[in-house]
């Protein structure tokens, strides 16, 4: 036999230190986390034994056991799955290969989370052990090596670990929790542990074992006889009929899940049969997850076939802007040996896929149609963590884009949030012949946008649109049940039937009036104004930018330069407030036209949230004028 003593990957340390000394609420979470780490093994070796069943060797019923020595106060949970070989216990249990350990660690360094909610959240679950125990011990030996080749590793959660072969006749893992003394008599104790067992890993299809206890009048305690039984219901949630499940238990299977401390907001649980036949457990969370927004972060859901676990994160059954549900879809239909590329190809998964999806849109309907208060404000809530995460599907579902549509919310001029299209559209005015909406960097700038002067004082609805994605959403959506969706910051304005003749006749009557500082304006502006021409929507401003009709806004070209990519060159049109008085000073004697007018197209420039080229030249402008004024 040989004994190493390894140090622990650095970040490893870091969890260990925070794990011992900064996670102290529901430490029962580490009995979650180790069961689960079981019954993950036993799946894996169900999986692997599909093309080589000899590594089942003389043990086919594949379990979970917990057991506990209040001698040695001891807490063992060993399962009989695939095991681990010296290498893998080495690299799974002395170093962390997982994206977000740096944004777990930081979370857990942060004062508003001392949690260990959050240790499951990152798949560093094994070493949330080390919050009742002061040393572990690991026995294992991987399934189709020989009992020679068993591996022992210990630590006391500190810098180092040991490693050392030894002689291990059963497959699978023994991992042996040494607890604290001040935790020995809550977790020594058969109905702690299965109530623990009950609350967390109830679900679990494999059986979890303890011993029994009965009543022994002599000693006037409770002893165990040496037999077992099974503590969980040891079959799986989605596989029972819906009637048979409680509120309460939906709730505990999506924590277990989800690694969320909240309820979830919505749950929705069928079984689909027909061309292709499965069963869907899918929840919608209260709380946007911390990664929602993390690329390189896997979404989907857990895939099962006929009860086998084969992936998380099957990202191919649900669409990617639906990546915030959770859940479980259980397919009778699909090979067990299923990939991520078959998932791809498949006619089967691509039906799944749909009807996960109406199922969830569904769902979201329910909520955002119903009568009730409490359904309104539970929308309300979804659409604040998920919003902008649904407006994605605009883009990329366009057999659901009409559904989706329904589902938008927005603030406007009229509401601070919560407006739909189909409440916009029943409050248009008579003679109102599109929906109207701006969009901006910030509330704050949508909400003093130039562009809305004339729609303010006509008392026309605009809506505000401040999300990232939203200039992309719009790109895709062009309508709502027939009426056109117009930008205010494009195109000439022109409110048809809202407007009436003597506005029209004035308008007509000021742009030619107008027309020699026009021409004047235009050649100072040649090289930043493509025109500049009277406008028709402004009442207090002296100036602002719109895009030509087919051309980028100015909006979205800021945002594809902030995002690194190159919008395509297009000068904006200055349209001029001609009653304004620094408009009508342009022609005043001994005002300097030319710097008059730069200073007019950078003050539209900065109300509509762009930046300036070149701040200096602007500053020295407007010293300029003071100085000349005074």
């Amino acid at each position: 036999m040989s004994k190493h003593t390894h140090a622990f990957q650095a970040e490893v340390k870091q969890i260990l230190h925070l794990v011992t000394h900064a996670l102290y609420s529901n430490k029962e979470i580490f009995l979650r986390e180790l069961v689960s780490n079981a019954s993950d093994a036993c799946d894996k070796l169900r999986f692997e034994a599909l093309d080589n069943a000899a590594l089942y060797e003389d043990q086919p019923n594949l379990e979970v056991r917990v057991f506990f020595d209040p001698d040695a106060k001891t807490l063992t949970i060993r399962d009989n799955g695939v095991g681990m070989s010296a290498e893998e216990a080495a690299a799974n249990l002395g170093t962390i290969a997982k994206s977000g350990t740096r944004e777990f660690m930081a979370k857990l360094e942060g004062d508003q989370k001392k949690d260990a909610q959050l240790i499951g959240q990152f798949g560093v679950g094994f070493y949330s052990g080390f919050i009742v125990a002061d040393r572990i011990t690991v026995e294992t030996r991987r399934a189709g090596l020989p009992a020679s080749e068993g591996v022992r590793w210990s630590s006391e959660g500190t810098g180092e670990y040991e490693l050392e072969t030894i002689e291990k006749a059963g497959r699978g893992t023994d991992i042996i929790l040494h607890l604290r003394d001040e935790d020995a008599a809550e977790f020594l104790s058969t109905w702690r542990l299965k109530s623990t067992i009950g609350k967390y890993s109830d679900h679990i299809s494999l059986p979890i074992l303890m011993e029994k206890e009965e009543w022994d009048s002599e000693k006037n305690e409770q002893v165990r006889k040496g037999e077992w039984e099974t503590v969980n219901k040891a079959a799986a949630l989605w596989t029972r009929s819906k009637s048979d499940i409680t509120d309460a238990e939906y709730r505990d299977f999506y924590q277990q899940i989800s690694y969320d401390a909240e309820a979830p907001l919505a749950y929705t649980h069928n079984r689909v049969e027909g061309r292709s036949e499965y069963t869907q457990l899918l929840f919608v969370p209260k709380k946007a997850p911390m990664d929602l927004w993390n690329r390189d972060k896997r979404g989907g859901v857990k895939l099962y076939v006929k009860r086998v676990f084969i992936m998380d994160d099957a990202e191919a059954l649900m669409p990617a802007y639906l990546r915030f549900v959770k859940g479980v879809i259980d397919s009778a239909d699909l090979p067990l040996n299923v990939s991520r590329e078959l998932l791809q190809e498949s006619r089967d998964v691509k039906a799944i896929r749909e009807g996960s999806t109406k199922r969830v849109l569904g769902m979201l309907e329910s909520l955002a149609d119903s009568d009730s208060a409490d359904d309104k404000a539970k929308y309300a809530d979804f659409w604040k963590e998920f919003g902008a995460v649904l407006k994605e599907g605009l883009g990329e579902d366009f057999q659901n884009k009409e559904r989706l549509a329904k589902l938008l919310r927005f603030a406007s001029t009229h509401a601070d949030s919560g407006v739909s299209f189909a409440d916009y559209v029943s409050r248009m005015k008579e003679g109102q012949e599109a929906i109207y909406y701006v969009t901006a960097d910030t509330m704050a700038a949508a909400k003093s946008s130039p562009q809305l002067e004339i729609f303010k004082k006509k008392g026309i609805e605009v809506l505000l649109l401040t999300d990232r994605v939203d200039e992309w959403m719009l790109s895709h959506l062009h309508e709502f049940e027939g009426q056109s969706l117009q930008n205010v910051a494009k195109g000439a304005v022109d409110l048809g039937q809202l407007q009436d003749e003597a506005e029209k006749k004035a308008a007509e009557e000021a742009a030619e009036a107008f027309k020699p500082t026009l021409d004047k304006l235009k050649d100072a502006l040649k090289d930043r104004a493509k025109d500049v021409r009277v406008t028709t929507r402004l009442v207090d401003s002296p100036a602002c930018l719109v895009a030509d009709e087919h051309d980028m806004s100015g909006h979205l070209a800021r945002l594809l330069k902030q995002a690194g990519q190159s919008a395509p060159a297009a000068l904006p049109i200055l349209e001029v407030n001609a009653e304004h008085a620094l408009v009508r000073r342009l022609d005043a004697a001994g005002a300097p036209f030319d710097d008059l007018a730069h200073i007019l197209f950078d003050q539209a420039l900065l109300a509509e949230g762009g930046q300036l080229e070149d701040p200096a030249a602007y500053v020295a402008r407007i010293n300029k004028l003071l100085t000349t004024a005074a």
